[in-house]
């Protein structure tokens, strides 16, 4: 949803169990990607997973209002993420050495029933903290997330996740991590 959008769509109630489960599910996929278990959070991902991080280009245009580009700072694929999984585990990794200590916190987390009862739209806000080395101060990502789950019983795979980060200019080394 974009600031400029008047409409707004109420949430399933926090205690409805489709809601329980996503929140649950994004809580587990925080812990595992923070202790960089990449292997167990790519089991978590559907085989046709689609995942987004669209360039935002700030403009003049409407009071300032923010647009979305036509380019990606990535634009992933099961495939594509299994061979960024694969690359962490070697010594080719020159990105991540040293390894990024990662903090997810996950927040306002809003679920929606879709047209389909096995797939869930859920919303949530993600503040990255990611600290490297002694001498580099810690960078700081904010982030909305919009997710297609994908519900089996009491668990989920990831169907899709488009990720709108709050800056124009992204202020980290790298974009070697998941968000």
């Amino acid at each position: 949803m974009s600031g400029d959008d008047l409409s707004f769509e109420p949430a399933l109630p926090y205690d409805d169990p489709r809601h329980l489960v996503a929140a649950r599910w994004l809580v587990e996929e925080a812990a595992l990607l923070d202790a960089r278990r990449w292997k167990d959070w790519l089991e978590l991902l559907a085989d046709d997973i689609l995942y987004v991080m669209p360039v935002r280009v700030t403009t003049g245009v409407r009071g300032g209002s923010d647009v979305r580009g036509e380019i990606a700072h990535f634009d992933e694929d099961r495939y594509s993420l299994g061979k960024r999984v694969e690359r962490l585990a070697t010594d080719h990794a020159w990105t991540e050495d040293p390894p990024s200590r990662t903090r997810h916190i996950v927040t306002n987390i809003r679920t929606f029933a879709t047209a389909t009862d096995d797939t869930l739209r859920v919303e949530s806000a993600v503040l990255l903290f990611r600290s490297r080395g002694d001498t580099r101060p810690p960078d700081i990502v904010c982030a909305g997330r919009t997710d297609r789950l994908r519900v089996y019983g009491d668990t989920c795979r990831l169907a899709e996740r488009r990720i709108d980060v709050d800056e124009s200019v992204l202020r980290t080394q790298n974009l070697a991590i998941f968000l």
